[in-house]
């Protein structure tokens, strides 16, 4: 694996690095030593998987506030997406930025998204697979979001939505005085 920094604090995007043969290839897309060795999380007890129908889909803004705060691990397994990280962490440098990856079953490449980071992605495609490692588990009362075309933020969506749950569209605005994170 390739570990490459982002431009948001503590956030990383992971090439996988496969061994191909005629049979296809073979990686590594986890390993707790090398996470370890950048001092990232290596606990992940829950690992969820979710799927999309339709290309245009929006999923997000979400995160989970304190003490349940996550760490995730994304990656496409089947088709294309958007993925998009918040910082809402008040004391990062980085504090308020977002920024966008191209994740796809073709080129591997992972986003590290560390605790106090709201995430979502947009589907690219049709029929989108996307897995998540998850280190804390998910805590309903603890869950929050952020709109996903909130104008504090102003994030370019590739696509139009052509899906979008009501609980994402019912998410609040980003309030700079009014912190997200307890």
């Amino acid at each position: 694996m390739r570990f490459e920094t982002t431009k948001l604090e503590g956030a990383w995007l992971i090439h996988i690095e496969p061994t191909r043969d005629s049979r296809g290839y073979f990686a590594r897309t986890f390993s707790a030593d090398e996470f370890r060795a950048h001092g990232l999380e290596t606990n992940f007890p829950q690992h969820s998987i979710s799927f999309s129908s339709r290309k245009g889909t929006v999923r997000g803004m979400h995160f989970q506030h304190e003490p349940h705060s996550e760490v995730k691990l994304v990656r496409c397994l089947n088709g294309t997406i958007w993925d998009v990280i918040i910082d809402i962490r008040p004391q990062s440098s980085t504090f308020g930025h977002w920024q966008g990856f191209d994740l796809s079953d073709s080129n591997g490449r992972q986003v590290y998204v560390p605790k106090g980071f709201a995430h979502g992605f947009q589907t690219l495609s049709d029929s989108v697979e996307v897995n998540y490692l998850i280190s804390e588990p998910y805590f309903p009362k603890a869950a929050r979001g952020i709109r996903y075309n909130d104008v504090n933020f102003a994030i370019s969506w590739p696509l139009p939505v052509s899906e979008i749950s009501a609980k994402d569209l019912r998410w609040p605005d980003f309030i700079d005085d009014t912190p997200l994170m307890p």
